[in-house]
């Protein structure tokens, strides 16, 4: 860890620093849809993870921004997930990265240029990981930490995966375990242990590169990355862009073993209960789950994992490549169903 603590320079951190998805909605309510630009194939219209812009009639272009606060206090280590989130959306959207630029605001008088450099290494790592460039970029004087990248990939226009493709009776399948968002919550209170500290690490330094191969799969009808607004939130977004509902099962949901016992014992972030007051209308809870079980299914998920809505005959596959990936918690937790846009969850 560096002498000055990352997470005491900023006032949230990783993606629970993201804007409410209700106050969001609000902000962007008037902003004329792009209508005019038939090779723009996704925009703002769908709360997608990436825009992506028909280049001919093999490639499309993915662009994303992402950037954040600190999650953790080790420079190296915030620069490799913020960097990992980043291009974590163009692989939500089934492409391959090509590229990435550096978004940086540093507090330089707070902060040695040793720290600010360590951050930037840990960024580069994993886009030399990703097999990318990372070709430049852009930093600023600002009051807080931020750092992330401008990802730039390609997919085939045939291939792209949008979040609001998904079909009735598609079986729902998560990549990664929830819980980020508590361990960050326990690590800022410096309650989390080195274990704790390394599930954390684990999880949010791995890549989707999954998402790729994924895209190839014509199974696969819908697929997003679960981050900021939570697994509840990410799905929801599925589910209004697609028209339909969802059903999941809190016991298939893959956890964080650390961060399950930690929610247990009433750690939650401020993120967790903005969201919920965001979309909890939307969600019908079961009976016999408890609230901290709620709370994680709120929890902000810093480069989390891909969800994704396939078709039943598909689903071995799909957690076969997960598993190929690495992701050996990857689980169906649901399905997707006619009728209102409504997640209902069940215990079992």
């Amino acid at each position: 860890m560096t002498e000055i603590r990352l997470t005491t320079l900023s006032h949230g951190g990783g993606c629970g620093c993201k804007i409410a998805p209700a106050v969001l909605s609000q902000m962007l309510a008037e902003l004329p849809l792009p209508n005019r630009f038939p090779d723009l194939l996704v925009g703002t219209d769908s709360s997608d993870d990436a825009a992506v812009y028909r280049l001919n009639e093999q490639q499309a272009i993915v662009a994303t921004t992402d950037f954040f606060m600190p999650i953790v206090d080790d420079p190296h280590d915030f620069g490799r997930i913020a960097a990992t989130n980043a291009l974590s959306d163009v692989y939500a959207m089934g492409g391959k990265p090509i590229m990435a630029l550096a978004v940086v605001g540093m507090p330089v008088d707070k902060l040695p240029v040793s720290t600010v450099r360590r951050i930037l290494a840990g960024g580069a790592s994993v886009c030399e990981a990703a097999g990318i460039p990372l070709a430049g970029g852009h930093s600023i004087d600002a009051p807080e930490p931020i750092y992330g990248l401008v990802a730039l990939g390609l997919v085939h226009p045939d291939k792209v995966k949008r979040n609001d493709r998904a079909q009735p009776g598609d079986l729902l399948i998560l990549g990664k375990p929830l819980g980020i968002g508590i361990l960050s919550a326990a690590l800022k209170k410096g309650e989390l242990d080195e274990a704790g500290y390394a599930r954390m690490i684990e999880h949010t330094t791995r890549l989707n590169g999954v998402g790729t191969t994924l895209g190839e799969m014509d199974g696969v009808h819908a697929m997003t990355d679960v981050t900021g607004f939570g697994l509840l939130g990410h799905l929801l977004e599925i589910c209004r862009g697609s028209n339909l509902g969802a059903d999941i099962a809190f016991r298939d949901i893959p956890l964080i073993d650390v961060a399950a016992e930690l929610a247990s014992r009433g750690y939650a972030t401020g993120a967790a209960n903005r969201n919920w007051d965001s979309y909890g209308s939307s969600v019908e809870i079961g009976d016999g789950l408890s609230e901290w079980q709620r709370k994680l299914l709120c929890d902000p998920q810093t480069s989390g994992g891909l969800l994704v809505a396939c078709e039943p005959d598909s689903a071995a596959e799909v957690l076969a490549l997960f598993r190929q990936h690495g992701f050996d918690q990857a689980r169906q937790i649901g399905r997707m169903r006619e009728g209102d846009c409504i997640v209902r969850v069940t215990t079992e």
